[in-house]
This record gives structure tokens, C-alpha cells and sequence, in this order.
């Protein structure tokens, strides 16, 4: 290990773009097929892996859905975040904002309340058992309609002091963010933070919408914000957080090289950048991989490392005090 990985390993972090489901490893997807008794198109954990060989975000999409299969049950959901939390921690993740589509589940027939209660077991455990803390946000999947978005919403009304905000994630091409403007009104009335993918195949449009539109909190991805001059000005000067993701960025040929990757400079012209996991299992590795990847490529120093890791603090929802008490900690780490 060289002295920037141990660095990075040591890191105190937050992770801010993270789909549970996205973390499902092939030998936990196996275990809980055997479980559960539910057939999957793969003979073993080998081929899985070979699967996971993207060429854009639809390619991936399909064989997510096909994985996300195997949860059913509440302690499925547990599982699945449990395993999720152990890793965060073990890469120095003390804080970690989870994504979930429950429309995955309940267009199955799984309930909502069921996906629910696994997650926040998961969550409460890793709290107990690593001191992490997390908060839930809950995602619409773009590619339907807001009806059904509406429809989720109404089903997450009894959990809304569990849930921290709503998201749009999904098939980004031909589903701009202005297609759920009722809905994110409608969250936002509810007291509910918002945040949209945008920008990660779709063009800086897109960006200005989840902005001026969804009213978002924070974006993900926003990768193509840069091909707009204006627009990054605008980022910089209103602070707002861009959850980037760049083994996802690498497996779903959003940039063809780590070494083409626009990481430094988001930082240079001033945004908050953070770095994220997105899909794990999927994307080849969890967050300090990331951080170790675009560090390697890109050739980061020491401080601009540890200014994407106070990013991720000062862009989380954590309360103010909760959020310099982090910081604080980082900067006990740096010294």
C-alpha cells in the first residue's frame, strides 16, 4: 500500500450518491436466491461478473433489475444494507446518504413497508455496531410515469420522519427532470429534501431543470454541467454539492479513460465536488476505491483528496453542529 492509499484508507468520509440496491455482490445475490428459492439467469458468481460488462446506463440498468429479483423479504433488505454498511466502514465511511427505489420492489409485489423496515434495521445495526450514521432517499424511477411516482409518495407516508428526501435516478435520456415537477412540489411540501441525477448522460439542460424546476438540494452526477461555462459559474456560486461517481463514470463510458476523468478540474473552477460508490457491485468498486482510482489517474495531492472528503460533509444533510463535528474530526485526521 503506498503512503496516498493509506492516506485515503484513513480518510474520514461521507458517501452521498449510494443505491442499496447497487451493492448487491454476486455471492450475496446467490445466497438469497437460494433462500428465497427465486430463479436467476446465471449458474454462478463467476458469471455474474462477467456480466457486468456495460457499453451505457440501459446495458446496466437491465441486468440490475434482473438482480434486484432475489429481495423479497424484510430480512433480505437488512442483508443487503448490512453487508452494504460493513464495507462502507471498513473504507473510513462515518456518515453515508442512501439511495432506494422502492418502485423495484413493489412493481413486483414486494411492499413498501417491507423494503422500508430492512433498510432501517440495516441502518439502526450500523449505527450499534460502527458508530455510522445514514439517512434514507427515497428515488423515482424516471423511465415511468409521475402517476406512479405519486403513487410511491403516498406510500411513503407513514415513514416521512425516516425519510430524508426524494431523488430521480434511472434512464436518464428522454426523461428530463421537468417530468416529475408535481411530484418534487408536492415532496417538497411535505418537508422532504430533493436531489436528481442529472447531467450523467443527459445534457446540461437537464442540469438547469433539476435546478430551477425540481428545486434540487444537491445533484448527482452533473458531470455535463461542464460543457456550459455559465452553468458551472452558477454551481460555484450557489455551493451546490455534485455527488460524482467515477468507477461509474469509467464502466458506463462517460469518460473513455481515469485518466480523461474531470474530477480536478470541478475542483478548480470551484464546485463541490465529492466522490461516490453509485453501484458498487456493479461498477468495481466501493467508495475508497474510487477515491484511489481518480487519485492514481488524475494525480490528486494530499489537500485536494481532503477537501473532496469535507465536501462530502459540508454537502450531507446532517445538521449544522453534527456537520462541523465531522469536520472536526477530519481535521484532527489531516493533523
Amino acid at each position: 500500500m503506498t503512503d496516498l492509499d493509506a492516506f485515503i484508507a484513513g480518510l474520514p468520509k461521507a458517501e452521498l450518491h449510494i443505491h442499496i440496491e447497487g451493492s448487491l455482490e454476486p455471492e450475496l445475490m446467490f445466497e438469497l436466491a437460494r433462500r428465497n428459492r427465486v430463479a436467476i439467469p446465471f449458474a454462478s458468481v463467476e458469471e455474474v461478473r462477467a456480466a457486468y460488462s456495460f457499453s451505457n446506463l440501459q446495458d446496466f440498468l437491465d441486468i440490475y433489475y434482473q438482480g434486484a429479483n432475489v429481495l423479497l423479504h424484510e430480512e433480505d433488505f437488512r442483508d443487503l444494507a448490512v453487508a452494504y454498511f460493513d464495507r462502507a466502514a471498513a473504507d473510513a465511511v462515518t456518515h453515508a446518504e442512501i439511495f432506494f427505489d422502492p418502485q423495484t420492489h413493489t412493481d413486483r409485489g414486494v411492499a413498501f413497508d417491507t423494503v422500508v423496515r430492512g433498510l432501517l434495521a440495516g441502518m439502526d445495526e450500523a449505527r450499534e455496531r460502527h458508530g455510522l450514521t445514514s439517512k434514507l432517499i427515497l428515488c423515482f424511477l424516471r423511465h415511468l410515469d409521475e402517476d406512479a411516482a405519486f403513487a410511491t409518495l403516498r406510500k411513503a407516508e407513514p415513514w416521512l420522519e425516516r425519510i430524508e428526501a426524494v431523488g430521480l435516478d434511472s434512464s436518464e435520456v428522454g426523461h428530463p427532470p421537468s417530468k416529475f415537477a408535481r411530484v418534487f412540489a408536492a415532496a417538497a411540501e411535505r418537508g422532504l429534501k430533493r436531489v436528481a441525477h442529472a447531467g450523467e448522460e443527459g445534457p446540461p439542460e437537464y442540469v438547469r431543470e433539476a435546478l430551477d424546476i425540481l428545486r434540487v438540494d444537491r445533484l448527482d452526477h452533473g458531470n455535463r454541467s461542464l460543457e456550459d461555462p455559465a452553468l458551472v459559474d452558477r454551481l460555484a456560486r450557489e455551493g451546490m454539492t455534485l455527488t460524482v461517481c467515477p468507477l461509474s463514470n469509467l464502466k458506463l463510458c462517460g469518460v473513455k479513460d481515469m485518466a480523461e476523468h474531470p474530477l480536478d478540474r470541478m475542483l478548480a473552477l470551484g464546485l463541490r465536488a465529492t466522490v461516490n460508490s453509485d453501484d458498487p457491485a456493479y461498477f468495481g468498486g466501493y467508495v475508497n476505491d474510487n477515491y484511489r482510482a481518480v487519485a492514481a489517474a488524475r494525480r490528486l495531492s494530499r489537500d485536494q483528496l481532503a477537501t473532496l472528503a469535507r465536501n462530502s460533509f459540508l454537502g450531507s444533510f446532517l445538521g449544522e453542529s453534527e456537520k462541523a463535528a465531522r469536520i472536526a474530526r477530519l481535521d484532527a485526521y489531516l493533523a
